[in-house]
């Protein structure tokens, strides 16, 4: 699918709020848990470390953009990943992180020597 050029207004407002929501530490650590498949919010907020409250919030926010889904089963619910596009993002984004420790390491390295 071929991009606008100039991006339109609503679609920039909605790129930015996509970059938004995964851009908190917690909700990648979500969504690194939930790559491994459905979890309930119990099991993600042992996972992530911090409260229920706090991991219902955060999936909120990652299901009002579409990229998780909810399921209820009885008290509980479970969350999974619906846009599989976000992991390739984020690995994609881990790839750019790492090359660049390499080169700071690399520099820094040169400077000591």
């Amino acid at each position: 699918m071929s991009m606008p050029h100039p991006l339109p207004d609503p679609l920039v407002e909605l790129i930015a709020e996509r970059f938004r929501t995964i851009g908190d530490p917690t909700r990648i650590r979500l969504l690194e848990r939930l790559q491994d498949g459905e979890a309930s919010v119990q099991e993600l907020a042992e996972h992530v470390g911090t409260s229920q409250q706090n991991v219902s919030k955060h999936l909120g926010v990652l299901a009002r953009v579409g990229i998780v889904g909810r399921r209820k089963d009885g008290t509980f619910a479970y969350y999974r990943i619906t846009d599989a596009s976000v992991l390739a993002l984020c690995e994609q984004v881990c790839g750019l992180v790492q090359r660049d420790i390499g080169r700071l390491a690399a520099a820094i390295e040169g400077a000591n020597a």
